[in-house]
Order: structure tokens, then sequence, then C-alpha cells
């Protein structure tokens, strides 16, 4: 194997840059560069193969992943999941969904406390239902609206660690 060492000096408009050793020594010479005469003293190098000295560093910024990451189709489907969670209102109204009896609610029962009309209510409901957050079931006029159980669990899960 041979070893590449670099060594610089400069000697009035001399300039010595690359020595091929096949062992390193800690040594002094003396070199003739152009008929000139250096004193050079061959100390503290680190020595590197021409392939390491040609290849990057590779340095690790952070330590390897401890657990399989979430699939770029399951990511699409947690962001939907999300979004429909990432208003006010619709957190507000699986808030009260949730806190009521058997976790279900009346629309009627939405309306107030949200400060909302019925058909932002409403739409906001069917966005809830349509991420599989709640259920609607019909009883006469009114839809009652159930919270999926685990639904809640199931959207904070990717982001839970271990």
């Amino acid at each position: 194997m041979v070893v590449v060492v670099v060594v610089v000096v400069v000697v009035a408009t001399s300039i010595l840059t690359f020595i091929d050793i096949p062992r390193f020594t800690l040594a002094s010479k003396f070199v003739n560069i152009q008929g000139r005469v250096a004193f050079v003293t061959l100390t503290d190098l680190t020595l590197v193969t021409r392939d390491e000295a040609a290849a990057p560093a590779a340095v690790a910024c952070c330590g390897p992943l401890t657990r399989e990451t979430i699939s770029a189709a399951d990511a699409e489907v947690f962001a939907r999941r999300l979004k429909a969670l990432a208003d006010p209102a619709r957190l507000r109204l699986v808030s009260i969904v949730a806190a009521s009896d058997g976790q279900e609610a009346c629309v009627c029962d939405l309306i107030e406390p949200v400060g909302l009309s019925q058909p932002t209510v409403s739409h906001h409901l069917k966005i809830l239902m349509d991420a599989g957050f709640l259920t609607r079931s019909k009883r006469g006029t009114w839809a009652y609206y159930k919270l999926v159980p685990g639904s809640l669990d199931a959207a904070a899960a990717p982001l839970v660690t271990v």
C-alpha cells in the first residue's frame, strides 16, 4: 500500500506539494528542490490512502431510526384526518360529542355551544364524518352524532413517541 503525505514547503519560490512515502517515520531531512536545499521535518501527520483522501468524510448528524416511519399513502390519509380536526369549530364539536352522555349528541345540542348556524354546523359535522371521527344516526327529524370508538386515539397514534 502506498501512502500519500501532503507536505507543503516554501523555499524561495519553490513549493513541494506531494511526497509518496511507503512508510511514515518521524524524521528530519534535507530535500533538494530545483537546486535549492530545504529542511523538512515530518511530524504529527495523519497518513491516509489516496482513496481515503479522495472520499468525502461521512459524518452522521443524527442517530438511526428507532421505529418504522409512516408511508406516503398513510401520510396522505393521516393529513386528511388532521385537516378535518384543524378547525376550531370542528375541534369544539368533537369535544362536545366526546363529553356528551354515551359520546353521542343531537345536532340541535351542537348549534348553540359553537355559535354557528345550523347549516354551518352540519357542514362541519359532515367533514368530521367523512374523516371517520363521527357516525350519524337519524331519529325522527333529528340527527345524532356519535364519536367513533378509538378514532381520536388512531389520529394521534402516528405522533406518539415510545
